[in-house]
């Protein structure tokens, strides 16, 4: 495997943008209830054109990822959400077992959508994804020896690794997709393999990871791009 693609943008179908801006809906709701746990200006500008277009404020709610869900779950069918946005295929698939999601229909997003981005019965649609690749000192590492995930078990790398808690959603997912494609036997051996290869314990985020990279702290980092 050489990277992984993790989506990072769901949308809940509470309620979705391109069914929101029709006429119809306008007449009835002023105020979009977004729960969100993304910060980015990028977001902003998305925001800010669907309230120029449509005329529907977007009221946002803005947590962690987590509280986020578990503040759906308990609000049960009292919820105000109309919308969620957040990150990480663990985190949809745990909020669509909760329940928190209900189908829709939409040509436009089938359209705009690819397939493997969205959900079969239209209960979330992803439009945004990030890479998960090695990151490397070009000084201290051959490329050639990084050709993909399975080689960061080699006991050439002993001592030279650092990542962040395998509990973490964004290596969960990582590791599905290890077990995905070779096999919950190999992936487990490969996952020894990674942690007798660290070069101390997990802590941090992904930038924590590339700065001691950068640092010379580490030789090689597993962390998403941004």
């Amino acid at each position: 495997m050489k990277q992984i693609h993790i989506a990072v943008l769901a949308v809940s179908a509470f309620g979705l943008a391109a069914v929101l801006a029709s006429p119809a809906v306008q007449a009835q709701q002023q105020v979009l209830n977004l729960y969100s746990s993304r910060h980015y200006q990028t977001d902003e500008a998305l925001y800010a054109n669907f309230e120029k277009a449509t005329g529907i404020k977007v009221n946002r709610i803005e947590a962690q990822e987590d509280p986020l869900i578990e503040r759906m779950r308990s609000e049960g069918d009292k919820s105000p959400a109309d919308l969620l946005v957040t990150v990480d295929m663990g985190r949809l698939l745990k909020a669509q077992q909760l329940g928190l999601f209900q189908p829709i229909s939409s040509k436009l997003l089938e359209e705009k959508i690819p397939a493997e981005l969205r959900a079969p019965d239209g209960s979330w649609f992803g439009f945004s994804v990030r890479a998960r690749p090695i990151f490397y000192a070009k000084s201290r590492v051959d490329k050639s020896q990084l050709p993909d995930y399975e080689s960061l078990a080699d006991p050439k790398w002993k001592g030279k690794i650092c990542v962040r808690s395998g509990n973490h959603p964004y290596n969960l997912s990582l590791m599905s997709s290890i077990i995905a494609a070779n096999g919950p036997a190999k992936a487990e051996e490969w996952a020894k393999g990674v942690v007798a290869n660290m070069a101390r314990p997990p802590k941090g985020g992904d930038t924590d990871q590339i700065t001691g990279v950068a640092t010379r702290e580490f030789h090689i980092a597993l962390g998403n791009t941004y």
